[in-house]
């Protein structure tokens, strides 16, 4: 496996600092976000798109430092109901990564309306009141389908060979099944962008998901979180509340290894190991009472120690 981080970790950083920060660290690469939630600010989108000069002098950045682009990352709402350009910029994403070589996209699968007409995405979590069934069918079949198939012929197009897709909430994709079913649908060229960060405070277990998912690992982030216990006895798991108010939430992302400890992640790094996955683990620092250095500085630390690097070299003796 191979260590790097996601460059809005370190968002505060101009794009040298960012990256000479990734030498110190240590780390192998970087995974560049290009827009969609994120402000993108290492990487301008319409230059890259417009400038070979510009691309190449962005990989010249990495290449003399040793550093890989991990891949890039469009992590918005690409079937947002009002703002289109969410889904034209994982598109031209796509293209940049072509033109670039890289052959990895993270992406979020998208969250439409209920139905036509709609201002505003509509996550559904259960299967009551009835009405439930007729927004999921509408979204699959009316909305997400259609247009992860156009996503897939322009991948191919343009030689992207993996979308990760992030099993995240408020998408229509964010756990196992949904990530399976939309990969039956579409081929091997969707596959999962596995963040035990997310599965955590839905409930799931990123051990057993690593194992289910199997070849369908194509990337994984690295981030933790806090399980908030005497908040979440009368609040549950299903949170709204500020994302920067800690005390009063139930869950929290956290600094690798303050959630859940070293010998947690040392399991996920086998269980991945044992579906087959032997990339990248892609820290993403998003704790909000940690500096973001110091973070990633402590998650570097962490996953040094847990993860395999070399290749396996048992062999049963001639007995």
């Amino acid at each position: 496996m191979k260590l790097g981080f996601v460059s809005d970790s370190l968002g505060g950083m101009t794009f040298d600092g960012l990256l000479d920060s990734a030498v110190r660290l240590g780390v192998s690469g970087v995974e560049v976000n290009t827009g969609g939630w994120s402000t993108a600010p290492h990487f301008d989108l319409k230059t890259m798109k417009a400038s070979a000069d510009a691309r190449r002098a962005f990989t010249r950045a990495f290449e003399t430092r040793g550093l890989e682009i991990i891949a890039l990352n469009a992590n918005g709402n690409p079937l947002h109901p009002t703002q289109p350009e969410q889904g034209e910029c994982l598109k031209d994403t796509i293209r940049i990564a072509g033109e670039m070589g890289i052959k990895t996209v993270c992406s979020m699968s998208g969250l439409p309306a209920g139905r036509n007409g709609d201002l505003m995405p509509n996550w559904v979590v259960s299967s009551c009141p009835p009405e439930t069934q007729e927004i999921l069918r509408y979204q699959w079949e009316e909305k997400l389908l259609p247009f992860w198939t156009e996503i897939v012929v322009l991948a191919i197009d343009c030689g992207v060979e993996r979308i990760a897709l992030e099993l995240h909430g408020n998408q229509c994709v964010y756990n196992v099944p949904s990530l399976l079913k939309l990969r039956a649908a579409l081929g091997p060229i969707v596959g999962a962008n596995l963040d035990p960060s997310h599965l955590f405070w839905m409930g799931a277990d990123p051990l057993v998901a690593a194992e289910a998912l199997g070849e369908a690992v194509y990337h994984v982030h690295a981030k933790d979180t806090m399980l908030n216990a005497p908040v979440q006895a009368t609040t549950s798991l299903l949170e709204n509340g500020s994302l920067m108010d800690v005390p009063a939430r139930s869950w929290s992302y956290i600094t690798l290894g303050f959630g859940h400890g070293e010998e947690w992640w040392r399991q996920f790094c086998y269980r991945l190991k044992m579906a087959g996955y032997d990339g990248w683990l892609s820290i993403e620092h998003e704790d909000v009472l940690l500096n973001s250095l110091e973070g990633l500085e402590k998650s570097v630390a962490l996953l040094k120690g847990v993860m395999p690097v070399a290749p396996s070299d048992f062999k049963p003796q001639a007995i």
